[in-house]
Formats: structure tokens, C-alpha cells, sequence
């Protein structure tokens, strides 16, 4: 059996009586393993005296062992299954987190299904967590959304912030335990659209009596102090909606707004797939001339008219009950990983040569691909004229339809152009035949 118990946040009266009677009981054979000892239940007695006297393994030489914190959890957890393993049907395993096991827990949330994969009954005693100490400390009472986040999970260099900075309601962020850490959470909130001078709350060792603490900060300064540690997280605040940056999923409830059947726009809603086609396209021209004229911001604004036709369609289409706009993010993000195997699989390849070829392979096995009998099959038929010759002679290409030189092209236009002539001279010569000439 393997027994898996929360310290609480730190107070050793916060210690539930299972908890502290598994810690502290003499009587019965038991291993018991200690995530971290850096945990003020460790400095009261009796269970101070039990780590001095050996009663306990820690595993914090884990830490100072591997390189991230991803290897240091692996490790720990494999640690603990070999364990609880080795003790065998009869034997009783304890493994000792701070908090309630269940909360902020990267440990725990790795070693249960492993524990279940392996046959090794599991239970667990809980504690309180941080969240409640941190709110107790704060006075703040929650009637709705609260994100949980590790700090370390922050990457301010992502494509994009997580989407719960990006959420309403407040945020506590743990494991805020240095200068760098801090650094990361801040970036990463100031680049989801958080005011520099937004006030934020440092809280460190809630729920600790004699010790805990908050300071308010600007979020500028969340990584200028130096007292940071384990026992530190933050608290922010919901930010006003009109303070948020506007979110995709914002344009979308924009646009429904605009399509409402009673109160919305009465131009938007005397539009259909039909009536915005030319608008796609200008909107399309107006990218490229933005990308041409090497103005930032230019093309930031162009692109946005371009996002608007999309989720307009996309709209349209929900009212249809055909899809709508998350069915359209979800196509493309499956086609991408799909159309990537390089990346996302274990394909490898050694060039861009390779990774379009794979694209194209893939492509011919897509539903409404795999269907094409021909290799201009698929061309649109609403490209102009110039676009779609380009495309075809791209794709007949590819079979050898092509010259060494541009002596070639030019005998063969000027065939092609004799054939035309011919058809054009013929008294007889149906129109389809003369459009087939021509084009």
C-alpha cells in the first residue's frame, strides 16, 4: 500500500491527526519518504526529532542531482514506485508532500496513474493546501473563476501566453521560489496584457503563524526584491474586461453580437458566404500590400481584416449548424500536426525538399484528396487566369512537362497558338473546342 499524505502549508497544528499520526507513529514498520524536508512541520517536535533520528528519506538530494524540474519529478516518482514496489503486497509505503497531495502537486499527479499502471494500491490523506492559506492570509473570498498556475510552467518566450492569463478571474501563482522565476512570471503576465504598474500581491509562507506575510506590488517590481523562496507565490487580481486585451474568443463573441437576429447590425446581417467573397479577396490584396510596404503595423491591422472574413464565415456557418469557429482552429491545428510528422512524430528528414514532398504525400491521402484522378485536379476555379496557369504549370512540373531553356516555352506557345488559330478559322468549330484551345 502506498499512502500518500499532505503536510499542509506549513503550521504544524494545520497537520491532520492521519497525517500526524503516520509521521509520528513508532509502533508500526513503515517507509516513509519526504518530497522535501524544506518544510516547517520538520522544525516542531516530535517531528523534528524523528527526521534527526533518521525515521524518515528524504528526497531532496534529487534537486541537486538533475538538471530540471521535470527530471527532478521523474525521478522522485520512480524513486517512490521502486519503493513501494519492493515492500510488496504487505508492506506500507508513505510518501509526505507539503500541501494537500492533490493541489500544485506535480509528484503526486505523475506517480497515480503510474502507481495504478504497476498494480500499487494507492490512498490518500489530505491536508490544506496553499490555496487556502493564501486566502486566508489574503481575506479574499472566491464566488468564481480561480486559476491555480505554476509559476513554473510561465514561458515568456511562448508563441503565446496560456490561455488562463488570458481568462476573467484572479490567478495565484506558486512556486514563485526566485528572482529568475519571478522574472519569467511577470514578462509572461505583462505580454498576456497586464498594466506594467497592475497591483499584484506577494505572499510568502501562508498560513504560517509568526511568519506569513503579503506586500503589494506593482508587477514592475515583482522581481527586484530578493527575498523569494519556496514557500513564495502571488496573487493577481482579476483585471478589469477593459483593461484585458481583446482575446480570439472575444472577435467571436464580437461577431455573434453583430449577426444577433433582434438587436444586431442590419448590414452584418443582410450578409452571406456569397456576398463576402469579394471581400476575402480585397482583404487578401491588402495583406500583400502591407507586407510589400514593410509597415508592422500596417500589416498587424490588414491581418486583422483578414481574421474578421474568417471568423464572418465562421459565423455564418454556426448559424447554419455546420461549424463554426473552434471546428475551423481545430482543423488546422490537426492538418498541421498531421502534415508535420517531423516534428510532432518520428519521422526524419533532412531537408525542406523532404518536408514538402512528405506535405504533399500526406495531402494525397486526406479526405477530398484521395479521391483526384488528375494532377490539376483540386486547382480552384475562381483563381485568375495568370494565377491558376501558374499553378498548373507548378504542378505539371513536377512530371517532366517542362524546358531546358526558354526557346522551348516560346516553340511551344507559338504551336499552341497556330492550334488556336486553326480552331478560331474553322467555319464549323464549336465554342468549347476554341475555349479549350485557348486556354
Amino acid at each position: 500500500m502506498l499512502t500518500i499524505i499532505g503536510l499542509g502549508p506549513g503550521n504544524p497544528l494545520s497537520l491532520p491527526p492521519r497525517a500526524f499520526s503516520l509521521l509520528t507513529d513508532t509502533q508500526t514498520a513503515r517507509t516513509i519518504l519526504v518530497r522535501t524536508v524544506r518544510h516547517p512541520v520538520f522544525e516542531a517536535e516530535p517531528l523534528a526529532a524523528r527526521l534527526r533520528d533518521g525515521a524518515y528519506i528524504a528526497l531532496d538530494d534529487e534537486y541537486e542531482s538533475n538538471q530540471s524540474f521535470d527530471d527532478v519529478y521523474a525521478a522522485i516518482v520512480a524513486r517512490v514506485l521502486r519503493v513501494a514496489a519492493g515492500a510488496g503486497a504487505e508492506g506500507e509505503v508513505v510518501y509526505a508532500v507539503p500541501g494537500h497531495p492533490l493541489v500544485g502537486e506535480s509528484t503526486v499527479a505523475r506517480l497515480l496513474p503510474q502507481a495504478k499502471a504497476q498494480g500499487i494500491p494507492t490512498r490518500i490523506v489530505g491536508a490544506p493546501s496553499f490555496v487556502e492559506a493564501s486566502l486566508e492570509l489574503l481575506a479574499e473570498a472566491v464566488t468564481g473563476d480561480l486559476h491555480v498556475l505554476d509559476a513554473l510552467l510561465l514561458d515568456p518566450k511562448a508563441p503565446s501566453p496560456p490561455a488562463a492569463l488570458r481568462t476573467g478571474g484572479p490567478m495565484l501563482l506558486y512556486q514563485v521560489h526566485s528572482r529568475d522565476v519571478a522574472s519569467d512570471t511577470k514578462l509572461a503576465l505583462m505580454r498576456a496584457g497586464y498594466p506594467d504598474n497592475f497591483p499584484v500581491v506577494l505572499i510568502q509562507a501562508a498560513g504560517i503563524p509568526g511568519r506569513e506575510k503579503r506586500i503589494t506590488l506593482p508587477l514592475y517590481e515583482l522581481d527586484r526584491r530578493q527575498d523569494h523562496d519556496h514557500l513564495t507565490s502571488v496573487w493577481v487580481p482579476d483585471l478589469p474586461t477593459s483593461e484585458r486585451r481583446p482575446s480570439f474568443a472575444e472577435l467571436v463573441a464580437v461577431m455573434a453580437r453583430l449577426r444577433h437576429p433582434e438587436n444586431g447590425c442590419p448590414w452584418d446581417l443582410k450578409q452571406s458566404h456569397e456576398s463576402l467573397k469579394p471581400y476575402v479577396i480585397e482583404e487578401a490584396h491588402e495583406v500583400v500590400d502591407a507586407i510589400d510596404s514593410g509597415d508592422p503595423e500596417k500589416l498587424s491591422e490588414e491581418l486583422g481584416d483578414l481574421l474578421l472574413q474568417v471568423v464572418f464565415h465562421a459565423q455564418l456557418a454556426s448559424e447554419e449548424g455546420v461549424f463554426d469557429s473552434e471546428d475551423v482552429c481545430t482543423g488546422i491545428v490537426e492538418k498541421l500536426v498531421r502534415r508535420h510528422p517531423h516534428i510532432f512524430g518520428e519521422t526524419t528528414v533532412t531537408g525542406a525538399d523532404e518536408v514538402l514532398a512528405n506535405w504533399q504525400a500526406i495531402k494525397a491521402t486526406e479526405k477530398g484528396n484521395a479521391d483526384r484522378l488528375s494532377l490539376l485536379d483540386g486547382i480552384p476555379q475562381s483563381l485568375p487566369a495568370l494565377l491558376a496557369a501558374l499553378e498548373t504549370s507548378k504542378r505539371v512540373v513536377k512530371v517532366g512537362f517542362e524546358w531546358p531553356d526558354i526557346g522551348g516555352v516560346l516553340d511551344k506557345a507559338v504551336e499552341e497558338f497556330a492550334e488556336l488559330r486553326a480552331e478560331i478559322e474553322r467555319d464549323d468549330a464549336p465554342r468549347e473546342r476554341i475555349a479549350a484551345e485557348l486556354g
